[in-house]
Order: C-alpha cells, then structure tokens, then sequence
C-alpha cells in the first residue's frame, strides 16, 4: 500500500537507533551546577515541546510534588506526619525551584528519608525480637492510598508489627507448602498448617528470612546516592505533564534499551516503576514468560530469585537494579513472587530463554464452524517492521506484507469470513497501521495526527487493491494499544468490521520523542557536564477519521464482552495527568460498501449467547468476586485468617480452571514442561473467538451501496 509517509525525526530516530549518546557506563557524580543546567533544560524543553503546553505554575507544582512524595515513600512505612508537613511546604514552590535553580526539595527528602530509614531499622529490631503470636487477630491495610502518615513512633511501629507479621506468616506457610509436597510425594503424613502447635523449626526459619530481607531493603534505601534523588524529582516533573513523558538519567546503552522498551532478556516482559513497585507492562510475544503461562499484565513483582535461592525484595528498586536478579544465563529457573490486582500471590517459576521470533509474527489458521463452513483466523501480536533493513541493505519482515501473505494463503482455502485478534496487541509502526488498514479498505484516510502546534496530518492509504473484502471481526481487550487501536478505529470508523471485545482499549493516542538534552546547550555549558541524560516527551495526538481521540477512551467494540479483566483499573484513564478525550473535525471517509454486519441483531446475538453460556456466566461472577476481593484491601493478618484467604482464592482459581475460563497453564507448576501450543490448540478453548465463529455462522452480512461520510 503507498501511504502518505510521516513520522518525526525525532521518533524515527528513536524507532531506528534507540539513542547514541547512551554509552557511557559509570554513573554521573553529583554536581550541583550539572543539576541546575538539567533543571532549566527541562524548564525549557517541557514547555516548548511537550504538546499540551501546559504551564510551570502552582498547579504543576502540585501534581509534580504529589508524584515525587509517593515515589519517596511509596507504602506510607517511613515517615511520619511531622516530615510530610515539612515537605508539604514545597507543594507549591516546585516551578520555582525549577525557574531559579535552588533546588531544595531532593536534598529535603533524602536526609528526611534516611533518618526515618534508621530509625525504623530500630524499630524492626524492638518487633522481631519481640516476636509474633500467630493466632492473635491483627488485620493490615495493604492499600497505602487509605493510610494517612504515622502521627507518631508507636503507631509507625505498629504498622511494621503488622506488616512483618503478615510476611512472616506467609513465609512460614509457604514452608509448610513445600514440606507437604515433598511429603506427599514420598507417601508421609501431611503436617497441619492449622495446627493450634506451630511448627517451630518452620516458625524460626521464617522470621530469619523475614529479618534478612527486611534488613537487606533497608540497606539498599540508604544507599541510594544523592543524584538518584534528583533524578527522580526531575522525573516527577516530567510526569506531571502526563505519564509518558520522563527525564531519563544517563546510563548504559544497554540499560537506556531496558528503559525505553522494558524487553528483559530471559524472561520476555514490559515493566514499569509504579508507585515504588516493578509492575508487568505486558508479556512479550514467543517469549519464555509467554510460554510458561501465568504471568500477566498488570502483576506486581515483589521478590526474585533463582529455583534454590532465597527470594530478594524489590521493592522501590528501579527497573535496571530488578532486571540485574530477573536476568540470567539461557536454560535457568527464576522465580518470581507477584500479587494480583485481586489480592492473590503466587510464585512464577520461568526458565530463562531467548525470544522466539517466529511467535512475533502474524499467523493464521482456519476454523471451522458448525455447519463444516470455513472462517479464516490471523492473529497479529504487534504492528513490528525491521526499521534497520533498509539501511543495512536487506529484507525485513514487517506485520504489513506478513499480513497480506497470510491473507491470500485463506483465500485460497475458501473462507466465508476472518476473525482478527489484537488481543494484547501494544501497538508499533504508526505507518503499518495504516497499510494494513489498507489491506481491508480501498482507499481513504486512516488516522490523523496533531501536533504540540495544533498541526493536523492526515495520514491515508491512497492504493484502491484490497486484499480481502469478505465479513470481518475484529477481537480487542483491555491491552490493545496505540497502533492497534488505530487500526480498530478505521474498521470501526467505515463500518467495515465488527469490533468485539471487552469494555475498551488501553487508551493510548500519544506520541513520544526522544530529546537528546546534550544538544543544543548554551554555549557557557557547552561540554562542561557530564551526560546529561535525555528527555521524552509526548509531541503528538492520534485522532480517528471521524473526528475522535483514541487517548484516554479508547476504542469501545460494537460488542461488549464480559472478561476476566474486567476488575482491573487498567488503561490511561486510571494514570495520573494523563492527556484527556478531546476532538477535531471529522475528515471525509466513504463507508465501506461491502459486506457488513446488522450492528443491532449481532449485539442481540451476543447478548443472548453469553447469556446461555455457563463460561462467560462464570467468568461474570469471578471478575466481580475478583473485584470484591481487590476492594477489600483490609487483609487479616493472624494464621486462620491468611490460610482462609489461601483457601478461597485457590478454590477460585480452582473453579475458574475446571469452567475453562482459565488456561490450564496458570497452574503448572513444572516450568520444564512444555507449556507451548499451536496456534489451533490454544483456539480450541478460546470461548471469545467462539463467540466470533457464532456470529460469522448466524449473522448475514449485509450489502450496501458506497456512502460518503461527510
């Protein structure tokens, strides 16, 4: 397809290269004169840059300081309401400091911080050689957003008393866990975890490992150097124009890659630093994590460690120190220990490997129906193109001629209809979005793309081909983002195929580039610091062609499934500043005139089949008990109480498993085992693509005229 081509300079070179002024290893000492420069530089940039041009004013101020004092103490455990009132004075004085250069804030926090770190290293010592009464009724309240600051030294002791008790107590299960599997396996009677006698050896064992690790993050705190501070309340910054806009301190090459993509060699998954946790972006097509099975979207990674090993906490670590436990030689076991939105913790055993390229690209199968007629399956798990073939003189596979190649190969099987799957699909090239949009229709605008500067670009596919011009459905979920939703915006948009799927999309209509802060210096500085580091800022909007933004909503499918991420808050209107749902006039686009689906009787259709069917009956009731269980933050922290909460959540996902509504991977716990699929294998239990084989079967396209939406 030939497209009208544009894409930022700056993007592209991101999208190419990554960066090349990232190659240096030592971390930057701390200079007070290097730290004003980056202070004025992002004054500067921010406000010139970033597309909404939002101010340095008070209210930046706020919204900057709101992010840097939850990044200081994430889980409310060191400092007490005194030391958040004396920070509280600089709630509103942040653009000052930016504007001037006397910055306080940083060196404010540290020394409250690390003062608060020692004393609670006191208070963790008076607690573990007091010790525990297991069966006494504490409870914990493991949502930080419904804690105030400690008022004082006895209720911040409390509070870890509580705390320590709970990982206690989970430690010690999981001990008595490991023992009856071992047990088990050798015909020996079982012990009792419910037994009114603890099991002392076990009880001892646990509050040594508790102790190792609680004192192992402590020292970890006090270690973090004076410049990380300022980086991170350059940062908070940065985010508080929206969350995808950060200052990106200076590193390696190797761990700017880590950063802008988050792809971790071993294990294959997308992290994020959220709130002083590592948190699971999404996992990565053909990856190990992919083929193990259990980890998902939105999980929190508390500990890591090897098959054999203790776990490590990383809590409030960054993302490159978590990736240097996560990493490991191909072949060997991590172990990850998560917890779900919904409350639940379980331990994900991963052997580390490479990516599988071949599971990146597009694929196709085809179903067949009740009636033995034929539907055509492609599943594209991004929007991929090997940006540096051409320049390195080669081919290079791109999801737009995969695509294509897997489409004709259907035709030729006689399919009545095709069934596309953007599940979990987190976006890519913007110009492949087009073309393969391009692939469905002839001719027409597909995205339009608004600049800080209130430039509006439409970018089209301008080639009246089509590949295929049969009935279409396309299949979305919560994790759809960026060019997928693009894509599903335009089938959307010309009526040309049924979108169906959960409540939105991700919400992602942003673009971002990668601003180098060692250009353009003023000539007084210029090679006088140290890297620098860089910014990336958010530059661009993406709007479909009648007019709407994908940022913020999202795409809502014609068709509304009920799933099992229903529960989560997932998306960018669950983000902190992030852009809001605006509009734009709407371009010209001729609806699509071919086959095209009743809207009402299929939403009718639907309405009923899910109704009739006990899976997603079944998956209605566990994403609300799902949600119940996420809402219930209070956990009780005594032995009945947490192996009650074991009980439940196990017979949940035990009930779940048996009603097919969740794969037979979440409970392996054999990482050696093959736990990979072919693509027909892992469709024969897909109930949402058996919804859209339904609809394909008992739903008659209909045939109307070319209209032109004005």
């Amino acid at each position: 397809m030939r497209i009208h081509r544009f894409v930022s300079s700056l993007l592209l070179a991101l999208l190419l290269t990554g960066s090349s002024v990232y190659g240096k290893v030592m971390p930057v000492e701390f200079d007070l004169g290097r730290n004003r420069l980056i202070a004025a530089m992002l004054r500067s940039q921010l406000s010139s840059q970033h597309f909404g041009h939002k101010p340095f004013d008070e209210q930046m101020s706020k919204e900057a300081y709101k992010l840097y004092l939850r990044q200081l103490d994430p889980k409310k455990q060191f400092l007490l309401a005194s030391d958040v009132e004396q920070l509280d004075q600089f709630a509103d004085k942040i653009d000052d400091e930016i504007s001037n250069g006397r910055i306080s804030l940083p060196d404010v926090g540290m020394k409250l911080l690390n003062k608060r770190v020692e004393k609670v290293a006191v208070l963790i010592k008076e607690i573990m050689d007091a010790g525990f009464f297991p069966y006494k009724k504490d409870y914990l309240q493991t949502d930080s957003d419904k804690l105030a600051a400690s008022a004082d030294r006895a209720e911040l002791k409390d509070r870890w008393r509580r705390s320590l008790k709970m990982e206690v107590l989970d430690s010690y299960l999981d001990a008595v866990d490991k023992e009856n599997k071992k047990r088990e396996k050798e015909g020996k009677p079982l012990l009792d975890a419910e037994s009114k006698q603890i099991n002392q050896e076990f009880w001892a064992e646990a509050k040594k490992t508790v102790q190792k690790k609680t004192d192992a993050y402590l020292e970890r705190l006090l270690k973090v150097a004076r410049q990380e501070h300022y980086n991170r309340y350059f940062d908070a910054v940065a985010r508080s124009f929206d969350p995808h806009t950060n200052y990106m301190a200076p590193t390696s090459k190797e761990d700017f890659d880590i950063h802008m993509s988050g792809s971790l060699e071993g294990i294959g998954a997308l992290l994020r630093e959220d709130d002083g946790h590592i948190k699971v972006v999404r996992v990565i097509p053909g990856s190990a994590a992919e083929a193990q099975g259990q980890l998902q979207a939105e999980d929190v990674i508390m500990s890591v460690s090897e098959k054999d090993g203790e776990p490590v906490d990383i809590s409030s670590m960054s993302i490159r120190e978590a990736v240097s436990y996560i990493r490991g030689p191909k072949g060997t076991e991590v172990r990850l220990t998560v917890t779900r939105a919904d409350g639940a913790r379980l331990v994900i055993p991963i052997v580390r490997d490479v990516v599988k390229l071949e599971e990146t690209y597009v694929k196709s199968t085809v179903i067949k129906d009740e009636k033995g007629g034929k539907i055509g399956y492609v599943k594209i798990p991004s929007f991929y193109r090997d940006f540096s073939a051409g320049r390195l003189g080669r081919d290079g596979r791109n999801v737009t001629d995969d695509t294509r190649s897997e489409l004709n190969k259907l035709k030729k099987e006689g399919i009545n209809g095709i069934i596309l799957d953007l599940r979990n699909n987190g976006g890519g090239s913007l110009s492949d979005a087009v073309d393969v949009s391009g692939l469905f229709l002839s001719e027409g605008p597909m995205v339009q793309v608004k600049n800080s500067q209130g430039v509006i670009r439409v970018l089209e596919d301008k080639d009246r081909d089509v590949v295929y011009d049969g009935p279409m459905i396309v299949l979305i979920n919560q994790f759809a983002a960026s060019a997928s939703e693009i894509f599903a915006a335009a089938m959307q948009d010309y009526g040309r195929a049924l979108v169906v799927g959960g409540a939105h999309t991700h919400g992602k209509g942003t673009v971002q580039a990668l601003l180098d802060m060692n250009r353009n210096l003023p000539l007084l500085h210029l090679k006088k610091y140290d890297d620098l580091g860089a910014l990336k800022v958010t530059i661009q909007k993406f709007y479909r062609v009648n007019g709407s933004s994908t940022q913020y909503k999202g795409v809502v499918p014609d068709v509304v499934l009920p799933s099992m991420l229903d529960y989560l808050e997932t998306g960018e209107q669950y983000m902190d500043n992030s852009l809001p749902w605006d509009t734009v006039e709407e371009v010209a686009h001729p609806f699509w005139h071919g086959s095209r689906f009743d809207l009402e009787r299929v939403q009718e259709q639907s309405r009923n089949y899910v109704a009739k069917s006990k899976r997603f009956q079944k998956i209605k009731e566990e994403s609300l008990k799902a949600k119940k269980r996420k809402e219930e933050t209070e956990v009780p922290v005594f032995l009945a109480g947490v192996i009650k909460e074991r009980k439940e959540l196990e017979e949940a996902r035990k009930e779940a498993r048996e009603a097919g509504v969740l794969a037979d991977e979440e409970d392996e716990d054999d990482p050696e085992k093959d736990g990979e699929k072919t693509l027909d294998e892992k469709l024969a239990h897909d109930l949402y693509v058996d919804l859209a084989v339904f609809l394909m079967e008992n739903s008659k396209p209909m045939e109307l005229a070319a209209d032109t939406k004005k």
